[in-house]
């Protein structure tokens, strides 16, 4: 969340284009690692399955983020740790009773 925050402020000041920009990593990982990765965040201890016999879908899903980098932009968090940061807000939106 703070490098969203982050990037957007940079977007401000240093990008006036109308085209969009990608705000992402630029790190690449197949559905399985998100998963393992979601999984260890938020403590689940079941089992993941996947379904081999429906269609893989887009074997790379990369985005690309070169403008933004070229601008002098760069993700400061790891995946692991933005994730967690969402993962503890969300459970805080949780005990103070927050609903959607």
């Amino acid at each position: 969340m703070e490098d969203l925050a982050e990037a957007c402020v940079f977007l401000m000041q240093h990008y006036s284009a109308a085209s969009p920009i990608n705000v992402e990593t630029g790190i690449d990982l197949s559905i399985r690692e998100l998963a393992e990765i979601l999984k260890k965040v938020t403590g689940y201890t079941g089992e993941l399955l996947f379904d081999t016999s429906r269609p893989d879908g887009t074997p790379r899903k990369l985005v690309d983020t070169k403008l933004i980098n070229d601008l002098g932009w760069k993700a400061g968090l790891p995946l692991v740790q933005g994730l967690e940061l969402a993962y503890e807000a969300y459970l805080g939106t949780l005990e103070a009773g927050v609903t959607a």
